[in-house]
C-alpha cells in the first residue's frame, strides 16, 4: 500500500513539473509503457491468489487511472497554454484588406453584347434570336440572294449534307439576317428588333475568324426613311463609345437585302498605335474607317417576310461585335478572342458586377 502511494505521489509531482510534450511523453512511457512501473504492478496480479488479487487489483487499477488522468490534464494544459501564446503572437490586423481570391471574368464579347442590348433597349428595340443551323432559304433566298450569289459558295459557307425542309441545304448561318425574316413572318409589322449571335464563315486571319459574333438591327414601320437609319446609328455609336463627337459618313454600296444600301464610315485618329473613334474623318490627323453595312430593306425581302412593301418600309444594319470590342477596348488581334488564354482574359475581362447601365455609362472600362 505504501509503495502504491509513493509511486502515485512521485508520478503526479513529475508530471506537474514536465516542461513540454516530449518530457510528458517520456513520463507516460516510464509509468504506463510496456516496461513501465505501473504496468509491472499490473502484471503481478496474475501471480497473486484470488484473495490477494481481489484486494490489490482495485488499488493498482486506481493507480493506473490516476496517472493516466494526470498525464491527460497536464497535456491539455500545455496545449491550451501553447495556443494562447501563439494567439498572442499572431495578432490579426482587421484593418488590412482581405486577401484576393481568384475570380472569373466576363468575356469582352459578352460584355459588349450586353452594352449594345442596353443601348438599343433604351431606344425601344427588343432582342430576337434564331437557330445557328439554318436552311438556305432563310439564310439566302429570303434575303434576295440568288442561286448564283458568291456567298453561297462552299469556300464561304459551311454546309451540312442534310436536306432542308424547303428542299434546299442546311448550313451554319453566315449572318443573323435570317432572324429578321423569321421575326417578320412570326410577328408582322411594325418591328423594332436587334438580332445578336454567333455566325460562321470560312475565313481566318488577324481580323477574321471562322466563327464570330454579329448584331443586326431591323426597323419596319410606315413612313421610315434613310434619315431614321442615320440617326439611330449615330445615337447608338455615341452611347457605345461614350463620345459626342462621333461623325458618320454614308457611302453608296450594294447588298442584295437592302435598296438603297450604304456603307457607314466613322471618323477616327491614331493615338499611340491605337485607333480612337471620334471626330471628323476629313479633319487634320483624322481618317475614315468603314464600320458597318446598312440600308433600306429591299421590297423583295419584305415580301418574303409576309409584308406589303407598298404599306411598310424599313431599314436594317449589321456589324461585328468582336470588331467593336477591339475598337473600344484596344485589342489588336481578333484571334486572341478565341485562343482561351487565361492571361488575355484576365487582362481584358470584366467583372461580373460591372453590368452596363446608361446612367453609369455602358462601358465598364472605357
Amino acid at each position: 500500500m505504501a509503495e502504491l502511494e509513493h509511486i502515485e505521489t512521485q508520478a503526479r509531482t513529475r508530471i506537474a513539473e514536465a516542461q513540454d510534450l516530449a518530457a510528458l511523453e517520456q513520463l507516460r512511457v516510464e509509468y504506463l509503457g510496456k516496461q513501465g512501473s505501473v504496468s509491472a504492478l499490473l502484471k503481478t496480479l496474475g501471480k497473486m491468489t484470488p484473495e490477494e488479487r481481489q484486494e490489490q487489483g482495485p488499488k493498482i487499477q486506481g493507480l493506473r487511472q490516476s496517472v493516466t488522468d494526470a498525464l491527460a490534464a497536464r497535456k491539455s494544459a500545455m496545449e491550451e497554454a501553447a495556443l494562447e501564446q501563439r494567439m498572442a503572437a499572431e495578432t490579426l490586423d482587421l484593418s488590412l484588406p482581405a486577401p484576393d481570391e481568384a475570380r472569373g471574368s466576363v468575356h469582352p464579347v459578352s460584355q459588349v453584347m450586353d452594352e449594345m442590348a442596353e443601348i438599343f433597349a433604351d431606344l425601344g428595340f427588343a432582342v430576337a434570336t434564331g437557330p445557328e443551323i439554318e436552311d438556305d432559304w432563310y439564310n439566302f433566298t429570303a434575303l434576295n440572294m440568288p442561286e448564283s450569289h458568291p456567298a453561297r459558295a462552299m469556300h464561304d459557307t459551311f454546309y451540312f449534307p442534310d436536306t432542308a425542309p424547303k428542299g434546299g441545304r442546311m448550313l451554319l448561318r453566315t449572318h443573323t439576317s435570317p432572324v429578321q425574316v423569321r421575326t417578320m413572318l412570326a410577328d408582322g409589322a411594325p418591328l423594332r428588333i436587334i438580332a445578336p449571335g454567333r455566325v460562321y464563315r470560312s475565313d481566318s486571319d488577324a481580323t477574321h475568324t471562322p466563327m464570330f459574333h454579329q448584331i443586326e438591327g431591323l426597323v419596319i414601320d410606315k413612313g421610315i426613311h434613310l434619315g431614321h437609319l442615320k440617326w439611330t446609328l449615330e445615337t447608338f455609336l455615341k452611347a457605345y463609345f461614350e463620345r459626342e463627337d462621333i461623325v458618320l459618313r454614308l457611302r453608296p454600296s450594294y447588298f442584295p437585302f437592302t435598296e438603297p444600301s450604304v456603307e457607314v464610315d466613322v471618323g477616327y485618329r491614331n493615338e499611340k498605335g491605337r485607333r480612337i473613334v471620334g471626330g471628323n474623318g476629313d479633319d487634320a490627323g483624322h481618317a475614315w474607317m468603314e464600320l458597318l453595312g446598312s440600308g433600306m430593306v429591299n421590297p423583295r425581302v419584305l415580301e418574303m417576310g409576309g409584308l406589303d412593301p407598298q404599306e411598310y418600309q424599313g431599314f436594317a444594319w449589321g456589324l461585328g461585335v468582336d470588331r467593336l470590342a477591339m475598337l473600344k477596348y484596344g485589342m489588336d488581334d481578333l484571334r486572341a478572342f478565341f485562343d482561351g488564354d487565361h492571361r488575355w482574359l484576365s487582362h481584358y475581362g470584366f467583372s461580373a458586377f460591372d453590368q452596363p447601365t446608361l446612367s453609369a455609362g455602358v462601358g465598364a472600362r472605357a
